[in-house]
């Protein structure tokens, strides 16, 4: 029986768990805490501070089943997707881990055991790969495996320098580091290509399918290679590989979990051939998607959202090329979660969300779409050459948001190339503007490390004694200070907050005993150090003992915002939907800012429902607790944990009564009832998808409320009524507003009537036709279309220009007879007045307006104009 993709899966996290290890779920997309990666791209990144040493975990051995994408960053697969058999943006990573525990003999013997035993591959189809000069694996292969010689093959340095090798693999330039053994599996000679290390390797004959990682060296930056105390192993097999194979197919768009969505894509686009490369591609792309917008990306201009819209937006380029009508690529989900839902549960948990954000998303695209393909239509039509020229390109991504690679796709369809260099040179030019126009800069203190540990205690207190450990002035560790110098104070334990979670850091003092102090402005975190950032006001020493007492009433009213900032997101939950994530706050003394993913404005009726929801959460005045507890159990408790967040295997769960349970660090209120009051101040939108509420609590609150109220008395003073009856009398101001208004332009058209008869005096008998080109003194535009059409009206056949100065500003109108109008092009006289006046405009043959700014040039316009218009009446 043919095993399927989910039988595989499990099958392996079976055969580890037999073999003592810890089964770990499948981390998020979004790496934790870790800058130096996009995306997750490989089963090890959440275990890489495990390898590190600086995270300890209750188990030596794991399995995972990790969800991966390679479409950003050092790892792009996204132009290959579609066009070879084994590239895709989204694939699952099986992998088995040893952290100090086993290492080669049993890494080698597990996987063997598992390919040949357990999913009954053929031993002779097996060929592996060792480190040159790894004698070690060599001989577990062939002495204790039993594979033969012949297909047992050494790679040595094939890429110019020390350990630069296929099979030596390394987590950065220095660092963990060690030999590696591929497994490779022989398709068969009626498929092109030759094994590993031979001229022929690139071909699709010998395909890996395992990679085993003995780390057993950390490489220091002088190159020495030092053995590790602990040598680890860290293995990765791509299931749709694997899968490939245990079905008898030679691509992986052949596999189960593709054929099924592949059938889905040609349904929803229409397509009859499901060999059609675009249907691969739009299968890929709607694993990558889904996964990413249920691992908390939304589609935007910049980092991760920006290679989630890319990704969107070349699979409805694609359905568009299969003939889809209208948006398509949303209806893909229903497929995908039968695929996959099972294996992870949040797939199916969030369908909706993710088929909404993929049909706005799409929507919003085919707008633009339709438009930019013909400019690149057009310009393919009167192309000399084989090459698109980079600023072509540039201004299909930077104008209509064709990502690179889109045009990449429809250039190698017709069999061209695109000019690289010259859009890398638009591109480079566009962000030396932006940089220009920018005025960030870079706080030194990002750059600043300790390898100090601060215990924290203010959870407890808000004062303690304490030690100085290290003092950090200008980026240098300074033994004292001086009064005056500002400087960041490390102690062995404070009750201090540092800014972490979107809380400020606590501000307050820390004094000495002989009366100096050290004012404290702000505290953040370098490592597992406090870092307490203000000056000195006398002298202080490493090794000085201080009173550290934090500013109370600053710490309480962040405090209250911050449980208030979590009652806004339950609420924000229960209101707008589960979709509803939070993707960054800041937490002060004076207010609170949350931002969160929503695909469209928040209405006012579900806003007055969400602070109404959190007031009435505040006057039940629930008490708040807080329980440490691993973190698969607080999950099974429904505490909310950030994307992107890396916790520790322990974690702090923060309850409100049932209605907010979430993971936090930060310090809290004792009950919802010291909140005192909640009120909204502000929502909108911040980027595409991700909404920005702003609110203030407790004293702040009362203290927003009262100025409103005192902006409402001012009102309700001007209108000579009560607060009460505001409404009633702006209405009734602005009611006698718009009657003044219509009485004002009717005067106003009466006296432009009036003028515009008086200047028929001004006019000129030309060819029998009637000529007025005139300045009129500061008139405002509207007024000059009323003594236009009375001026017409009066004319049996005639050709009008009218010019005026506002505030340095000229308005000119033309108006031509019916009569008149194929020799005098009302539109083309304007035109012709605004560009000699430095401005432009046009219209209809009988009527145009433009306008100007040379003032200077205006009087000899109108000479000019009367001429040409007595050689056109000719």
């Amino acid at each position: 029986m043919t095993m399927t993709s989910a039988n595989i899966r499990r099958a392996f996290l079976d055969f580890f768990a037999s073999k003592q290890h810890q089964i770990v779920s499948s981390s998020s997309l979004i790496p934790g805490n870790d800058a130096t990666l996009l995306f997750t791209n490989a089963g090890m990144v959440q275990f890489k501070d495990v390898f590190l040493g600086q995270d300890l975990r209750n188990y030596s051995r794991a399995v995972s089943a990790q969800r991966c994408v390679r479409a950003g960053g050092k790892h792009n697969d996204l132009e290959n997707v579609g066009y070879t058999a084994r590239h895709h943006t989204f694939f699952e990573m099986l992998g088995n881990f040893s952290f100090g525990d086993y290492f080669k003999h049993d890494a080698i013997a597990y996987a063997w055991e598992f390919l040949t035993a357990v999913v009954k591959l053929p031993k002779d189809k097996l060929w592996v790969t060792v480190y040159e000069t790894d004698d070690e694996a060599y001989d577990i292969w062939l002495k204790d495996i039993g594979v033969p010689a012949e297909r047992i093959i050494r790679i040595g340095d094939n890429k110019g320098a020390p350990y630069a090798s296929d099979n030596f693999w390394a987590m950065g330039d220095t660092g963990p580091c060690g030999p590696c053994s591929e497994i490779f599996y022989d398709h068969g000679e009626h498929i092109w290509g030759g094994p590993p290390g031979s001229p022929e390797e690139d071909g699709d004959r010998y395909i890996e399918i395992w990679n085993i990682v003995f780390m057993q060296f950390n490489r220091h930056s002088d190159g020495r290679m030092e053995p590790l105390p602990k040598p680890s192993v860290d293995t990765g097999m791509g299931l749709e590989r694997i899968a490939a194979i245990l079905q008898h197919v030679h691509s992986n768009y052949e596999i189960d979990t593709f054929v099924a969505l592949i059938k889905a894509a040609a349904e929803a686009t229409g397509a009859t051939d499901l060999t059609d490369k675009s249907l691969r591609v739009v299968a890929d792309h709607i694993r990558s998607c889904a996964f990413l917008i249920v691992d908390g990306v939304q589609p935007s201009n910049e980092g991760r959202g920006y290679v989630l819209r890319r990704i969107v937006r070349r699979a409805v380029r694609h359905g568009n090329k299969l003939g889809a009508k209208g948006a398509f690529f949303y209806k893909l989900v229903a497929a995908l979660v039968a695929q996959m839902g099972e294996a992870y549960p949040e797939l199916a948990e969030k369908q909706a969300v993710v088929e909404k954000i993929l049909q706005l998303e799409e929507e919003q695209f085919g707008k633009t779409l339709e438009r930019g393909l013909v400019i690149l239509e057009d310009a393919l039509a009167g192309l000399s050459g084989t090459e698109l020229p980079g600023e072509l390109v540039f201004k299909l991504y930077d104008t209509y948001g064709f990502p690179v690679d889109l045009t990449n796709d429809v250039a190698r369809e017709r069999n061209l190339t695109i000019d690289q260099a010259g859009f890398d040179a638009a591109m480079a030019e566009q962000r030396k503007r932006a940089q220009q126009a920018s005025n960030f800069g870079a706080d030194y203190n990002n750059a600043l490390t300790s390898n100090q540990h601060t215990v924290f205690t203010g959870y407890e207190q808000e004062f303690g004694n304490a030690q100085v450990l290290e003092i950090l002035h200008e980026g240098q560790q300074v033994n004292a200070l001086t009064d005056g110098q500002q400087a960041l104070i490390v102690l062995d334990s404070t009750p201090f907050y540092a800014e972490s979670g979107g809380q400020m850091g606590d501000s307050g003092s820390l004094t000495l005993s002989n009366g100096a102090v050290f004012v404290v402005q702000d505290t953040i975190k370098l490592g597992k150090a406090f870092a307490h950032k203000g000056h000195i006001q006398g002298a202080i020493a490493t090794g000085d003992k201080v009173d550290a007492q934090i500013d109370s009433a600053r710490r309480a009213a962040i405090k209250q915002n911050h449980s208030a900032t979590h009652l806004l997101h339950a609420a924000l939950r229960e209101v707008l939907g589960e979709h509803v994530t939070q993707k960054g706050s800041l937490v002060g003394p004076e207010r609170l800012r949350f931002d969160f993913s929503h695909f469209e404005a928040v209405k006012p009726e579900e806003l007055r429902t969400i602070e109404q929801m959190v007031n009435e959460q505040i006057q039940q005045n629930n008490a708040l607790q807080t329980r440490l507890m691993p973190i698969d159990q607080a999950k099974a408790a429904g505490a909310m944990a950030l994307f992107g967040e890396k916790y520790d295997d322990e974690v702090r769960v923060l309850s409100m009564g049932e209605f907010s349970i979430e993971l936090c660090g930060g310090t809290h209120v004792n009950c919802t009832g010291d909140i005192g009051m909640f009120k909204l101040v502000s929502e909108g939108g911040i980027a595409s998808g991700v909404r920005r509420i702003e609110a203030v609590s407790g004293a702040g609150a009362v203290a927003y409320i009262q100025q409103m109220e005192q902006q409402a008395l001012a009102v309700a003073s001007a209108l000579k009524g009560d607060v009460f009856s505001i409404g009633e009398r702006v209405h009734q101001a602005l009611d006698r507003t718009k009657s003044l208004e219509k009485e004002i332009d009717q005067l106003k058209a009466k006296l432009a009537s009036q003028a515009g008869a008086s200047l028929l005096d001004q006019a000129e008998q030309i060819a029998g036709a009637t000529v007025l080109v005139t300045q009129l003194p500061a008139t405002e535009p509207k007024a000059l279309r009323t003594m236009l059409d009375e001026l017409k009206n009066k004319l049996n056949s005639g050709v009008v220009l009218l010019a005026t100065v506002n505030d340095e500003k000229i308005s000119l109108i033309a108006g031509v007879t019916a009569d008149l109008t194929s020799k005098v092009h009302a539109g083309q006289l304007v035109g012709w007045a605004a560009e000699k006046l430095g401005g432009k405009g046009g219209g209809r043959p009988d009527m145009a307006q433009a306008g100007g700014s040379d003032v200077g040039a205006l009087a000899q316009v109108i000479i000019d104009a009367k001429n040409l218009i007595s050689e056109k009446l000719g």
